[in-house]
């Protein structure tokens, strides 16, 4: 009996410290994330581990830094200033082509989320997306999803990347404020921005991927979109760092899921909002089906996206890849058994 009190009290002392025993076991408590359009609704899981604590509660103490776009991220992990990053699947695949193994561990998004529209100022007859041959399309950045997704459904209509200018425009005001300008024709972007547009009648939807089943329709299969993903050598050398990222992401999802639009507009910056709670409660609303209720990628997955990039790029049409090394769910279902509920 009295070995048994002595198990509880230790049990008990145990608990007392959780933070302190979570940071024993952690490899690198102190992380960078490179994040590209943090203020995007493709990145919400993210911002609400952040704000909600999730990512101290795992011992950590993680910087987020954020760029114009997710290619500017992943450069930012490849030069060795950040160590993980939170950004579109598609580039662990492009990332292998290019002979760097990079694995993503944990998912945000369900769909891209992306919508392609045009400007009905500079484009008023528009009517299919052969029109879009000589005009100026703006992305977040060159050569992030946002780029991807628009030389993907070119190559659908029979065009080619180089038929259009790529211009990037970020992700907030700036893109906002090109689109209403006339200075591009079509825009390549995500919520908020796609909400705001669209309800000031700046914006003609052409394709919509924050509806999942559009998405698929898009590109022949589960497309996953946000997620965070570092190279190979992070993972095998920070094994217990990489679970607790897991854990705080895949716990703000399940957050995401119980969530209405008032407990986002209190949980993020208001920065975010762009000027307009009501339009950022539309915009949490409409992508809301696209984000990831428990962090696991889909079995096809991986296909799809190599697909979607062979279709724009005939060298790694030809590539023999390894895709079951672009991504894992072993640390997603460790943070599922951990947090089984939000």
């Amino acid at each position: 009996m009295q070995r048994r009190h002595v198990l509880v009290a230790g049990s008990a002392a145990l608990l007392a410290a959780p933070a302190f025993v979570r940071a024993q076991a952690l490899e690198k408590p102190k992380v960078t994330i490179a994040v590209g359009g943090k203020n995007l609704l493709y990145y919400l899981p993210l911002t609400i581990a952040e704000q909600r604590g999730y990512f101290k509660a795992e011992g950590l103490d993680a910087t987020i830094v954020d760029f114009a776009g997710g290619a500017r991220a992943l450069q930012a992990v490849v030069g060795g200033s950040a160590d993980v990053v939170s950004g579109a699947f598609e580039h662990t695949v492009n990332m292998q082509f290019k002979g760097q193994a990079m694995r993503a561990f944990a998912l945000q998004g369900l769909a891209p989320q992306i919508v392609l529209g045009v400007n009905p100022k500079t484009m008023p007859n528009y009517k299919t997306v052969a029109d879009l041959r000589g005009k100026k399309i703006g992305v977040t950045a060159p050569g992030s999803s946002t780029n991807v997704m628009v030389n993907f459904i070119l190559a659908k209509a029979g065009l080619k990347p180089s038929d259009v200018s790529i211009i990037g425009v970020g992700a907030s005001q700036g893109a906002v404020a090109a689109m209403r300008a006339g200075q591009i024709d079509a825009i390549s972007n995500l919520d908020p921005v796609v909400t705001l547009l669209q309800r000031s009648g700046d914006l003609k939807i052409v394709s919509d991927t924050r509806i999942v089943a559009e998405a698929e329709k898009v590109f022949g299969g589960p497309m996953p979109a946000g997620c965070f993903y570092c190279p190979q050598a992070f993972i095998d050398k920070n094994p217990h760092t990489v679970q607790a990222l897991a854990n705080a992401l895949v716990r703000a999802n399940k957050w995401i899921q119980s969530a209405g639009p008032g407990d986002i507009i209190n949980n993020v910056p208001e920065s975010y909002l762009l000027g307009d709670r009501a339009i950022y409660i539309d915009a949490f609303l409409a992508a809301k089906g696209a984000l990831s209720p428990d962090g696991l990628f889909p079995a096809k997955g991986a296909d799809t996206a190599f697909r979607a990039l062979a279709s724009i790029d005939a060298e790694i049409a030809k590539a023999k890849l390894d895709l079951t090394a672009v991504y894992t769910n072993d640390f997603a279902k460790k943070a599922n058994a951990k947090y089984p509920k939000a």
